[in-house]
């Protein structure tokens, strides 16, 4: 009997990545048709069982749900698998656990291990490699062979599917319009690059509520930090590199950072550089999580409300589960699908604590 081989395997033998392998499999244009044949041969030749093999089974429902996520640690996806698993066990379904840790790479292999039978469909939220790389072939492809998808938190308009976000636009305008209202007037950004889909509206939130208070946005005043810089391991780099930001701008009387580890190192810094919270400096950041109830003084936080995120995404894809086998019920397998996908926004709250005034 022929051994059964993996994508990472196939990927490997012939010396192509994954992405490509994945591409071929799916007879993506993208991929010449030399090296789609090849690789199709050898995927056959050693037994491989892509996607729609195991998708094709209509009446095999798992009654299990895939959750990816691109970090265990983060106190938001915490929060967003407890809202999923709450509501699936009430509906009854089970939930398992997949994790990308930001790569592309990882988020294919997931992906591709979990379709092959596991689950019934996904929740998901992309990986910043990912979005880096902008290639969502992996998502497009898995929703073609009939597996519902429902992205959260970190969206793309190129994939149609299913949706739940955060309003983080104006969460951010709120933020920084209770910075200007309590007397702020050099309002520094921490961000994100612009890559990173929620970092990009957070930071349109800032500039929009400075020009709305009439105050012109100061490129100085904004710091873009490297993505490497948020984990363990990176975070004196982090500190070091937020001080020398506060040092060339003395003027920093208010501090929006787009997720609460970069405000939380904000504030460690500016009482390094000798600076009260909040007479000296207020600060507020992003996502309402450990860190922000626990940091000294106590920070005020734009919540994300992640359970409720979680909750709305699970109802979001068991509803579409169910409505595909009601279709397949009635028979209605030649009708051509009308899919109207749903984008849910939740609103934040602005959590305030002893870092603003």
């Amino acid at each position: 009997m022929k051994r059964k081989v993996t994508l990472k395997q196939i990927a490997r033998e012939l010396d192509v990545s994954i992405s490509t392998v994945s591409k071929a499999l799916s007879n993506s244009k993208e991929i010449s048709e030399d090296t789609t044949q090849k690789i199709q041969a050898f995927a056959k030749l050693y037994n491989y069982r892509p996607n729609n093999i195991a998708l094709s089974l209509k009446n095999r429902k798992t009654k299990t749900i895939g959750i990816l996520i691109p970090e265990i640690v983060h106190h938001f996806f915490s929060t967003v698998i407890r809202g999923i698993e709450l509501v699936a066990n009430q509906r009854g379904y089970n939930v398992i656990v997949g994790l990308s840790n930001e790569s592309f790479t990882k988020e294919i292999i997931n992906m591709e291990m979990l379709a092959n039978g596991s689950i019934d469909g996904f929740i998901l939220s992309i990986s910043k490699e990912t979005l880096l790389k902008q290639d969502y072939h992996h998502f497009n492809a898995t929703i073609s062979q009939g597996m519902p998808i429902v992205m959260f938190d970190r969206v793309v308009s190129e994939v149609d599917c299913d949706k739940v976000i955060v309003d983080d636009f104006s969460g951010s305008i709120k933020a920084v319009k209770k910075l200007i209202s309590t007397g702020c007037k050099h309002i520094a950004l921490i961000t994100t690059m612009d890559y990173v889909s929620v970092g990009k509206l957070r930071t349109q939130g800032y500039l929009e509520a400075l020009q709305d208070s009439k105050i012109t946005p100061d490129a100085n005043l904004i710091l873009k930090v490297e993505d490497a810089l948020n984990v363990e391991g990176h975070l004196d780099i982090l500190e070091n590199e937020i001080e020398q930001f506060f040092k060339s701008n003395a003027k920093i009387d208010g501090v929006f950072a787009v997720n609460e580890l970069y405000a939380v190192t904000a504030m460690k810094v500016a009482r390094k550089l000798g600076l009260s919270i909040p007479e000296h400096i207020q600060v507020i950041g992003f996502t309402d999580g450990v860190l922000s109830k626990h940091a000294t003084p106590s920070l005020t936080t734009v919540s994300q409300h992640g359970q409720k995120m979680g909750e709305q995404a699970a109802h979001l894809l068991i509803d579409r589960l169910e409505l595909q086998d009601d279709k397949n019920d009635d028979f209605m397998l030649d009708e051509e699908p009308n899919e109207q996908f749903k984008t849910i926004v939740i609103e934040t709250d602005l959590i305030e604590r002893d870092s603003t005034r």
